[in-house]
Order: C-alpha cells, then sequence, then structure tokens
C-alpha cells in the first residue's frame, strides 16, 4: 500500500522484474527435475520429483502474481498438487497420460499418500527460497536508496 495516495510503494518488488526472475526459476526447476530423473531412479527420482513440481507450480503462481507474498503463493501450488494428486483418484489423469507425454508429467496417473507429504515438502522449500529472495530486494532496495 503505498505511503502517500496516488505514489507506488518503492519497497513493492518490479513486477516485471520477479516475473522474470520467476519464468527463469522456472526453467531451472524443469531442467533439474529431468536431470533428476536422468541420474536419479527410485524414491529419490520420484519423490524429488514430487517436491520439484511444487517448487514449479509456486514459481507459476509468481509468474501469473509477481505480487504474491511467498506464503500464499505455497499454499497455492500446494493446494494444486494436493488437488492433482487426489484427482488421480478418478482414474480421468491415468486416462490422459496414456495418450500424452506432458499430462503424465503433470497429472501424474496413480494416486499415491506419500506424494502429498513430498508436495508439502516442495512447498516448504519454494516458500523458504521465495521469502528469502524477497526479503534480499527488499533490504538491498533500501539500502541502495538510503533507508535502513
Amino acid at each position: 500500500m503505498p505511503l502517500i495516495p496516488g505514489t507506488r510503494d518503492r519497497s513493492a518488488a518490479d513486477p516485471v522484474r520477479t516475473r522474470l526472475a520467476a519464468a527463469g526459476a522456472a526453467v531451472v526447476i524443469v531442467g533439474v527435475g529431468l536431470g533428476l530423473r536422468a541420474v536419479a531412479a527410485g524414491s529419490v527420482a520420484k519423490y524429488g520429483g514430487d517436491a520439484l513440481y511444487t517448487v514449479l507450480l509456486l514459481a507459476l503462481v509468481v509468474l501469473a502474481a509477481p505480487r504474491v507474498t511467498p506464503l500464499k503463493a505455497a499454499g497455492c501450488a500446494l493446494a494444486v498438487s494436493w488437488l492433482v494428486e487426489f484427482l488421480q483418484l478418478s482414474g480421468v489423469p491415468a486416462e490422459l497420460s496414456e495418450r500424452s507425454t506432458v499430462a503424465r508429467f503433470a497429472l501424474g496417473s496413480t494416486f499415491n499418500p506419500p506424494d502429498l507429504l513430498w508436495y508439502a515438502v516442495g512447498a516448504a522449500a519454494g516458500w523458504l527460497i521465495h521469502t528469502v529472495v524477497t526479503t534480499r530486494h527488499s533490504v538491498g532496495s533500501r539500502l541502495v536508496r538510503g533507508h535502513r
């Protein structure tokens, strides 16, 4: 909220820079996820991928809404992750996954209760990273302007 009506709060992050950072993060997260699948197997690849899926969703939330708080972004990413997981109980994602590789990566195919935990781990990690980045940016911009 602006301090003086009609002015912009300069401590708020620039939405264009935030979107660019979120888009870059999304590309990196996809690369890390694909790399993880290439070098790891079993539980590490499976559950690491689950956590990265939620981190990717968090980055996409920030891309769409650059002024979102870290907690809201993490909550939204976690909610979507859980929604997709519970949707797997219907069989619709399994059917779509048979027809499309993209659907298989985005929706999965079978419900697995431990996935819910690993989505929460990803949301917590994404929240922490977003909080650190947001705090550093806020502190850095105040120091540049001469405020403490």
